[in-house]
């Protein structure tokens, strides 16, 4: 009687812990699906997710990485664990590795020995240090497109690795999940689809007019100086004329990334129009925005541009620099101002800087 007494309660116990299990999977599922279904924030329900996979499957290492369509590359939108700082510049192509495996077949995968199958990639390793030993990975699909992938990696106090039950669970988070990033992304892309430029990605003059108002409060308010450069290329009809639109688009591109690459983060810089760019410079004077103007100045004027399209195309540009609340009163004379300056600098020599 004792015999099966013992029996009885291991099995009972066995259960126990097994019914547990479920209704912890059952209560994570649910609220992920409050979350990720009552918000737009890309942040925040990556967040939730990492949250839910670590509470459930415990790996050592896990990444969530989106797919760039147009690069054909993974990148590493989230990394947890050892080493997943060094990742976060690191890309796979489509197909390289047990992740790009299961991104280009859009087949969930388990990998209890990574040094059995050929599939495994130790690129990832090499650049963080680590040493993987079993993988689950998973495709992010919705509507028949891949967003990306989620991969676990050395499940904690396990020395069996993944199972086929951990591959399931994480499958079904990753089907709630896919839908909800798609949403957020799309609607991440619609807003910046208001208030940025398609050319350049710099801020558009619909941005420029509503923060600008935004800035020459804050400015009142606590007292402090806002200053702005307004930037017009020089001749740049000519690179248009010459070797056409698409060239002339690249180029404005490149000049954006220079730009942005010279000013500070709290700086926005705009595309006001066709060639023209305007920087606001929120809490600087106009002695330090004239410095900074000079350097942009220099830069572009020391740069080569269109050299993988084979042209080498060297560039100036014009230049005025105004402040509030020393030059204007308001948003639209702070701009007029400058635009002043920088027509004065067009007019006379062009390649220069300008005080209002």
């Amino acid at each position: 009687m004792e015999i099966t007494r013992g029996q009885g309660q291991d099995l009972s116990s066995s259960e126990s812990r097994e019914l547990e299990q479920k209704r912890l999977q059952l209560a994570v599922f649910t609220e992920l699906g409050k979350t990720l279904t009552s918000s737009l924030d890309l942040n925040e329900i990556l967040k939730k997710v990492m949250d839910k996979i670590s509470e459930l499957l415990r790996p050592k290492n896990w990444s969530l990485l989106l797919l760039d369509d147009g690069a054909g590359e993974l990148k590493f939108e989230i990394a947890v664990g050892k080493g997943s700082e060094k990742l976060k510049d690191l890309r796979l192509k489509v197909g390289e590795g047990v992740a790009g495996w299961v991104a280009r077949e859009r087949k969930p995968l388990l990998v209890p020995d990574v040094n059995k199958d050929p599939r495994f990639s130790k690129k990832a390793d090499e650049v963080s240090n680590f040493t993987t030993q079993s993988i689950i990975c998973v495709p992010l699909i919705t509507r028949g497109r891949c967003l990306g992938v989620i991969e676990l990696i050395n499940k904690v106090e396990s020395e069996e690795g993944f199972s086929e039950d951990d591959l399931l669970i994480l499958t079904t988070l990753a089907d709630f999940s896919a839908i909800a990033i798609e949403n957020a992304i799309f609607f991440q892309r619609v807003q910046e689809l208001t208030i940025t430029d398609d050319l350049t990605k710099l801020y558009n003059s619909r941005f420029l007019h509503s923060r600008l108002e935004y800035e020459v409060e804050r400015a009142k308010r606590f007292r402090y100086e806002l200053s702005m450069i307004f930037l017009d290329l020089d001749y740049f009809k000519d690179v248009n004329d010459r070797h056409g639109h698409l060239r002339g688009s690249k180029l404005l591109k490149e000049v954006a990334r220079l730009i942005l690459s010279l000013i500070r983060n709290v700086d926005m810089a705009c595309r006001y129009g066709g060639d023209e760019f305007i920087v606001m410079m929120p809490g600087t004077s106009k002695k330090s925005a004239v410095i900074v103007a000079e350097k942009i100045r220099a830069a572009i004027n020391d740069a080569v541009f269109l050299h993988d399209e084979g042209l080498n195309l060297h560039l100036t540009a014009s230049f005025g620099v105004a402040s509030f609340p020393m030059d204007a009163a308001d948003k639209d004379e702070l701009i007029h101002k400058a635009d002043h300056a920088m027509y004065d600098v067009k007019n006379r020599t062009r390649n220069g800087v300008a005080e209002a």
